[in-house]
């Protein structure tokens, strides 16, 4: 829709053959326009729609705009048809039909009836049911209605050509969804994952109904654009239940694993668990064997074997005879770190039992070595290395060993040996010494 040059004196010929060709392209535009409107596929949807809420309040305004527009374009088309009519008289037309022309053209000579105007009278801003426009205000009016009116149609075509269908493919994904979920006993009541399942099919069946009978409830306008239509559908709500139903979904498919691969992680759940009651078996046998043979010393006391986990694997043995899948899963997930954890703690307390016995067996294999050394040396006839020998050996392979008392006479014998082996060198550097003390 275009506008008409500014209003002047009398025209001439020649201005009135030129306000006529631009008035003549300005109505086929407008008409045009108008054609196009009428046939939009939103204005379609609109008039058969039951429509609630604001998109109610704002097509009750725009019908009425479409109805004065084509009011004011009939108004137009017969100024426009009685102009042509005064400048086809004759040739070269008079002073009066220049005169007649020029207010036509470029006065307030376009009169619209109050028949055309009493379903809108709100549109003209004014208590009268009639109103005189120049045909520059009126082309003014006409393209303000029309982008009013198409500003709304556009916005809610816009939103039920995205937001529907998208709608429908998602409950079609969640109506898959809940099949699967249901064979994998996935139940409101009785997983959270059933439960969320029901929340969004009623939140979907609600956001549908009100995207179809009030979509302007989900428009966003572009802020500071003055184009028809500038905007984009909201879809907060559908963006926030797609991504809760991908949610359910990753539930759905950890069930599904667990239902594959259930029988293995109970046979490995029985294997460490089995581990597990091995070691602290060994501990307390260990615990025995330490108490009998080494003195003066604390040993842990071993517990047995919790029964608690035993019956949560016998619970998860029947829920999955029961194919109780959507129980089995969480279940699963935690034994298979309690049994862990219980391994740990086993060979843990088997560590802390036999760490007696380590010690002692690092004694006796320090005692050797060093007799190992003193003999390749040549001392191994040494009276006072025997003695020590002898005394220190005699504590670790007697029972109940004194780790203590044992402990220090291998380093007597250490100490003893070492005074041996350095003796050579400081004969050689000041005569012979006796570092052996007393024995």
């Amino acid at each position: 829709m275009g506008v008409t040059g500014p209003p002047g004196p009398v025209m001439d010929r020649d201005e009135v053959d030129r306000a006529l060709a631009r008035l003549g392209a300005e109505h086929e535009a407008i008409e045009t326009s108008l054609l196009a409107l009428q046939d939009h596929a939103g204005r379609r949807l609109l008039e058969g729609a039951e429509l609630t809420g604001v998109t109610r309040e704002r097509w009750a305004g725009a019908e009425a705009s479409i109805t004065l527009l084509w009011a004011y374009f009939d108004a137009y088309t017969d100024a426009l048809r009685s102009a042509r009519e005064i400048r086809s008289r004759r040739r070269w037309s008079s002073r009066e039909d220049l005169a007649d022309l020029t207010e036509l053209l470029r006065g307030e000579s376009v009169t619209v009836a109050g028949s055309a105007l009493a379903g809108a009278p709100t549109l003209l801003g004014t208590g009268r049911l009639s109103q005189s426009f120049s045909l520059v205000s009126l082309v003014d009016r006409m393209n303000e209605l029309y982008a009013s009116s198409l500003d709304m149609v556009v916005a809610a075509d816009a939103v039920w050509s995205a937001l529907p269908a998208r709608i429908d493919l998602l409950a079609a994904e969640l109506q898959r969804t809940r099949r699967l979920a249901h064979s994998v006993g996935v139940r409101p009541g009785e997983h959270p994952a059933g439960d969320d399942l029901e929340r969004i099919t009623r939140t979907l069946t609600r956001l549908r109904e009100q995207v179809v009978s009030d979509p302007l409830a989900y428009w966003v306008p572009t802020q500071g654009s003055s184009a028809p239509g500038g905007g984009r559908p909201d879809t907060t709500v559908y963006d926030r239940e797609a991504r809760a139903l991908e949610d359910v979904r990753r539930e759905i498919d950890a069930v599904l694993t667990v239902r594959q691969d259930a029988e293995q992680r109970l046979v490995r759940l029985r294997d460490v668990l089995s581990r597990a009651d091995r070691t602290l078996a060994e501990a307390r046998t260990a615990r025995g064997e330490v108490l009998a043979k080494i003195a003066a010393t604390e040993v842990p006391v071993v517990s047995g074997p919790p029964t608690v986990l035993q019956e949560q694997l016998a619970t998860a043995a029947e829920y999955r005879r029961h194919a109780q899948w959507h129980r089995l899963s969480p279940l699963l997930e935690s034994l298979e770190q309690k049994a862990e954890d219980e391994l740990l703690r086993a060979r843990e307390s088997l560590t802390a039992v036999t760490q007696p016995l380590a010690v002692r067996a690092e004694l006796r294999g320090r005692l050797d070595a060093y007799k190992a050394k003193v003999a390749r040396l040549g001392l191994a006839e040494d009276p006072f290395l025997i003695e020590r020998y002898d005394a220190a050996r005699r504590m670790l392979w007697s029972a109940p060993c004194d780790l203590r008392v044992a402990g220090q006479a291998v380093l007597r014998y250490q100490q003893a040996a070492a005074e041996l082996l350095s003796a050579p060198r400081a004969a050689e550097q000041g005569g012979p010494q006796d570092h052996r003390g007393e024995r």
